[in-house]
């Protein structure tokens, strides 16, 4: 079976082969620019959104935190959650509310006279079925273990999926993305590969699976053409369901998971 899996570096909250515009900045020239990434889940909330900015090239590693940004989250519903800011530049929604699949939810944020949207539908949720391991043999002569996940693709309908791994409650510093453009309606069983991990006998492995809209997973998708053109002399920004010129991404999803032991 043949589909588009690919896996990138976790730079962000949790967690794209595209032919899309892609902004090109100047890492040392350009002006600060504001970082916004926000999720709502099918799980009980609260939900969390983190505003930063961003630094030239050469400064050091870290980005200064927005505070007192307004910060909404509304539904198509009728919903409406103004977020509180619980530290600086992290905003939390106030209830224990829960996203709906088929919803779709819209973030605002207001800083600096400027106001930042993104509209993000929640897919319906996919089922999980189990996980299991396969073992592969790496480029340094050592074996490796990589999670297959099994799952069923709902026909007629373009799905789009995201994974995240844990071993031992640590998180794979990498994020897996997997679409159904060649498999639509087929039975999926393709390994998650890994090449800078090792899974050891005893170790509890945990496979979230989370479906994802359209805009998100070419987010994703266009981060991994950065990641593997990384050593290239022209640095670039992918497309964002974002507006007016922030970078991040606000991703609406549901989120299934499976655990299992390795022995």
């Amino acid at each position: 079976m043949k589909s588009c899996i690919r896996s990138i570096v976790l730079f962000f909250i949790f967690s794209y082969c595209s032919c899309k515009k892609v902004i090109q900045v100047n890492l040392n020239d350009a002006a600060p620019q504001i970082v916004i990434y926000g999720e709502v889940t099918d799980l009980p909330g609260p939900y969390q959104v983190s505003i930063t900015k961003t630094v030239n090239f050469s400064a050091t590693n870290i980005f200064p935190p927005v505070s007192g940004a307004g910060v909404t989250i509304t539904d198509d519903k009728g919903l409406v959650d103004l977020l509180s800011e619980t530290a600086p530049g992290i905003y939390n929604t106030h209830t224990f509310w829960q996203g709906i699949p088929g919803n779709t939810y819209t973030l605002s944020v207001q800083d600096s006279g400027k106001t930042y949207t993104a509209i993000s539908l929640m897919p319906q949720p996919v089922a999980l079925d189990s996980i299991s391991f396969q073992e592969n043999q790496g480029f340094n002569g050592k074996n490796t273990i990589s999670v297959v996940p099994y799952f069923q693709d709902p026909p007629g309908v373009v799905n789009y999926y995201q994974f995240a791994e844990f071993i031992n409650d640590t998180p794979l510093k990498k994020i897996y993305i997997m679409d159904d453009r060649l498999s639509d309606g087929k039975y999926f069983n393709l390994a998650l590969y890994d090449d800078s991990i090792h899974i050891y006998t005893g170790d509890l492995v945990t496979l979230y699976m989370y479906s994802i809209d359209a805009n998100v997973y070419n987010y994703l998708n266009q981060m991994l053409q950065i990641s593997n053109n990384a050593l290239s002399l022209t640095p670039a920004n992918p497309d964002t369901n974002l507006g007016n010129g922030a970078l991040g991404v606000f991703s609406v999803h549901t989120v299934v998971s499976k655990q299992r032991i390795f022995n």
